[in-house]
């Protein structure tokens, strides 16, 4: 850890944890958006994804550490920004031009992390207990109906879309500025921030509408 100690190092760290969330991001609603549209693409995947040595013991575990260390490192550097901003406020003006998204990363953050929380409650616990708890047999078919039977709730799909709204937020500012905190910047910075934008709205977006999708599909008609 000491060669976190400086404040470059520390921005550097968090934007590399934070490209690789955005990347697992991305992952993780292509196997979901499949649900929709291809169920049994859906349970393949997910069965391998829930069974495959890598997955489960190497990759898993480095997604898991991968979440912590973002978001601590997050309250790490706000709390530094906080205090400069406290010793020269007098003559900081940049909050005025500021977005609200950059602005308020910590409460959006804090709103993901509180998500991500339920969504390991909600999925990842029930696999751990019924793999190597409860000993069960693998079925190839339970994925499907595991996944419908989470967005029963009108209240839980209200959270989980709710949360991708501010992860939008989160998204807007923070995936750019990741690549800026590298030292991204040459003549394609300007078509990387084009997308950048896009995929803070599409991909949150579209786990809205697989949430709304499983949800609003199950009703009696």
């Amino acid at each position: 850890m000491g060669l976190l100690k400086s404040s470059v190092a520390r921005k550097v760290a968090m934007a590399l944890s934070g490209l690789f969330l955005v990347f697992f991001l991305g992952q993780h609603f292509v196997i979901n958006v499949s649900s929709v549209i291809d169920p049994e693409t859906f349970n393949s995947w997910s069965h391998f994804m829930g069974t495959n040595a890598v997955v489960q013991f190497l990759l898993q575990p480095v997604l898991i550490f991968g979440v912590i260390f973002h978001f601590v490192m997050g309250f790490v550097l706000e709390l530094q920004n906080r205090r400069a901003r406290a010793v020269s406020y007098t003559s900081y003006k940049g909050h005025l031009s500021a977005s609200w998204a950059s602005r308020n990363m910590l409460i959006s953050g804090v709103v993901v992390l509180a998500f991500l929380g339920l969504h390991f409650y909600d999925f990842w616990v029930p696999e751990i207990v019924y793999k190597y708890i409860e000993s069960n047999p693998a079925d190839t078919e339970r994925y499907l109906p595991e996944l419908v039977h989470k967005f029963e709730s009108p209240v839980r799909v209200g959270l989980y879309c709710l949360a991708f709204i501010l992860l939008i937020f989160h998204l807007w500012h923070g995936f750019m500025s990741a690549f800026q905190s590298v030292g991204f910047n040459n003549k394609y910075s300007r078509a990387l921030k084009g997308f950048t934008k896009f995929y803070a709205v599409i991909i949150p977006l579209g786990f809205v509408f697989i949430a709304l999708y499983h949800h609003f599909n199950q009703l009696p008609h």
